[in-house]
């Protein structure tokens, strides 16, 4: 709990419930759908491609609000918590304001959304419903999946396939677009890597509150060998891209391999008795890694129909 003299002020409070450092997952995948349509040679539609980033954006806003209240309500943000403040079990905020705030930027998200559906077709009614549903059921509901060791599969499915092939598909009007599947699959991995660190840093409190995530059920090992795993897929699949799609500029993701090697050493030093808020930085830092690899992956794919390769 916070006191009068160190309570944040509101607009502090809730850029502290909107989680910028898990913005760039947001961003990252529309970039990449974006720069699969420059090239694959097809028209770029500026509005379909801002309402994709709006509606990323205001999903991953949906996410981390119904998580914060989700979780204060099963009591897994404790004091001892060693991740950064959440504004309801700081008492910075009602959960009747954070349900407020949930169902304004669920209502934003749609009706973006639905100038979306008037250029994609109805399919992604559909879509955008699973969508909302994936955002609220991570750690809300009565049968949560983010408590059941399923959220780093959702956060793949929905960050990287559905995300990327998403935004391609408003962009070029069909989903045979084998690029953008290929290059979905190394930006989910990195977008699902910083749910992974904050499931590593979360493990003790978790374990506690009964909230079985991948760390949980198999130990800080298995989830320091996934994160190795997942970074050397978003290194790996641009390479094969590059050779096996004839898309050269791909390899370009690979100038963002310098930012993992440190983020690495922090998530293998974590574990049993180590003090777990030393992974704070490296859940910013795997965001970052995200965003860049992403972007160049993006600018890569795009450079022989800008003229730059």
């Amino acid at each position: 709990m916070t006191t009068p003299a160190t309570r944040p002020s509101p607009l502090r409070v809730w850029i502290l419930a909107i989680r910028p450092r898990t913005l760039p997952a947001a961003v990252a995948p529309v970039l990449v759908g974006l720069g699969v349509t420059v090239g694959s040679g097809l028209p770029l539609h500026p509005g379909a491609a801002a309402g994709c980033l709006a509606v990323a954006l205001l999903l991953q806003v949906v996410a981390n609000l119904a998580n914060d209240l989700s979780d204060f309500r099963k009591g897994a943000d404790t004091p001892d918590r060693q991740g950064p403040l959440r504004v309801a079990a700081a008492g910075l905020v009602t959960p009747r304001q954070l349900e407020i705030a949930i169902g304004l930027a669920i209502l934003l998200a749609g009706l973006v959304g639905l100038g979306l559906v008037a250029i994609g077709g109805p399919g992604l009614l559909v879509v955008g419903g699973l969508a909302i549903l994936a955002a609220l059921l991570y750690t809300g509901g009565p049968l949560p999946y983010g408590y059941r060791g399923l959220g780093d599969l959702f956060v793949f499915l929905f960050f990287g396939i559905v995300a990327v092939v998403g935004t391609a598909y408003l962009q070029a009007g069909t989903l045979l677009v084998p690029l953008a599947w290929a290059a979905a699959i190394p930006v989910g991995a990195l977008v699902t890597a910083i749910l992974v660190v904050n499931n590593l840093r979360d493990r003790p409190t978790d374990l506690a509150a009964g909230k079985r995530t991948l760390a949980v059920i198999h130990g800080d090992r298995f989830v320091q060998a996934e994160y190795v795993a997942l970074l050397a897929i978003g290194a790996a699949f641009p390479v094969a891209i590059a050779l096996l799609a004839v898309r050269p500029g791909a390899l370009l993701a690979l100038l963002a391999i310098p930012l993992a090697p440190p983020l690495i050493a922090e998530v293998l030093a974590a574990g049993e008795g180590s003090d777990r808020r030393r992974l704070n930085p490296v859940l910013g830092g795997t965001a970052r890694l995200a965003l860049a690899g992403s972007a160049l992956l993006a600018l890569g794919l795009a450079a022989g129909r800008l003229g730059l390769g």
